[in-house]
């Protein structure tokens, strides 16, 4: 399954190629950074084969067939949310909360109980912007979950989340996330970012952090030492310039902090929101945007692509296109894409489930921690058919 240098080298002398499309290949082969202009003329220009051998090329590079996963799984302490994001398919406004759920503390650590004795080494915690769930509130929940389970790594709270809790709790970014970190909190998902660029921000998510708080909060993030990832939200009403825009934000802070761990672009699904009357991008666009990813975000280690949302099928077939990443187990009835339309309504796969889809794509499966260390190769692992068939 290794492409290896001269079959790309043979992709670029074939007749007709574009002109700036091969210098681009070119670019690739030497490892130089591509310009916003190239990552451009790929949305423009670049076809599915030609993508997907470069980003292919890349991820061979950087992980050879290893493809990554972990044992996570959910919390979501409330679907309830003073903002209003017309893309968002979960969340209940706080005036009118008859589908909405607020879980407390002591609830929340008995999904964590739940999980004794099982070999998960992650719990994720992202949800609503509930008014009433401050900054105090989720120190409790971090300390009493590390003080249950020291050896679970907690993953928690998108930029937007934390903006609200600081400001209600009139600290600086740079002591709120002090005292996250101090309480428990290890490293935090990449939600909320949508798309930077301020003219789509004011039509999807108007009334929420900017592009400018967003960065500032991860970058906080990192100089305490904190790993973090970053989304992108695509196929709504973002054009290929805002794709590239948001990248190179990214990109840019990557170069500065070295902080982020994991670029993850999130399919638009148009299930149940008021954005549901604009199509979706096709199996083909999205294999674009993740090899486009890959090719341009240089400096980011690793390219993720959720199963949940793209499903099981499509995330196989990102794993030629330049992912290298599948999440997790997701052991949990996690609902923020299911209610949008997601392909997995019910987002849950075992260790060998997850092995099994992997290595039916002609790759390495290796369990991992948050960071990327190296816990099980699962390659030569034989299976049962019951750990096959569990659910």
């Amino acid at each position: 399954m290794r492409q290896d240098y001269p079959a790309v080298e043979v992709l670029l002398q074939q007749p007709g190629l574009d002109q700036s499309l091969k210098a681009i290949g070119e670019k690739v082969l030497r490892q130089e950074r591509l310009t916003p202009q190239d990552g451009l003329t790929l949305f423009e220009k670049g076809d599915i084969g030609y993508l997907g051998a470069l980003a292919n090329l890349v991820r061979e590079r950087m992980h050879g067939d290893k493809t990554y996963f972990n044992r996570n799984f959910h919390i979501e302490p409330t679907n309830v949310c003073i903002f209003t994001c017309h893309f968002c398919s979960y969340s209940r406004l706080y005036k009118n909360r008859e589908d909405g759920w607020e879980l407390s503390i002591d609830q929340m650590l008995d999904i964590v109980k739940g999980y004794d004795n099982q070999p998960v080494t992650e719990v994720h915690i992202v949800g609503g912007v509930h008014p009433k769930m401050q900054l105090e509130f989720f120190v409790e929940l971090i300390q009493k979950i590390r003080a249950h389970r020291p050896d679970l790594h907690i993953k928690g709270f998108t930029a937007v989340e934390l903006d609200y809790m600081f400001r209600k709790a009139k600290v600086t970014i740079e002591e709120g996330m002090r005292i996250l970190n101090e309480a428990g909190l290890q490293s935090m998902p990449g939600g909320g970012a949508e798309i930077f660029h301020p003219d789509v921000r004011a039509k999807i998510c108007h009334d929420k952090v900017d592009a400018d708080g967003w960065l500032a909060i991860h970058k906080a993030a990192h100089k305490q030492g904190m790993h973090t990832n970053a989304t992108m939200l695509y196929g709504h009403v973002e054009n290929f310039e805002h794709r590239i825009d948001h990248m190179e934000r990214l990109r840019s802070l990557q170069d500065e902090t070295g902080g982020f761990n994991t670029f993850i672009p999130l399919k638009f699904r148009n299930k149940g929101n008021d954005m549901s009357d604009i199509p979706e991008t096709s199996v083909v666009e999205d294999l674009r945007l993740y090899a486009i990813a890959r090719l341009y975000m240089d400096n980011f280690p690793h390219l993720k692509a959720y199963w949940p949302m793209l499903g099981r099928n499509t995330a196989q077939l990102t794993l030629s296109f330049g992912v290298n990443d599948l999440d997790g187990t997701i052991d949990d009835t996690t609902k923020i894409y299911s209610m949008a339309g997601a392909e997995e309504q019910n987002p849950s796969m075992n260790t060998a489930q997850l092995a099994m889809l992997i290595r039916q794509a002609g790759r390495r499966p290796v369990e991992r921690d948050t960071v990327y260390n190296e816990i099980k190769d699962y390659t030569e692992v034989v299976f049962s058919d019951e750990e096959l068939l569990l659910k």
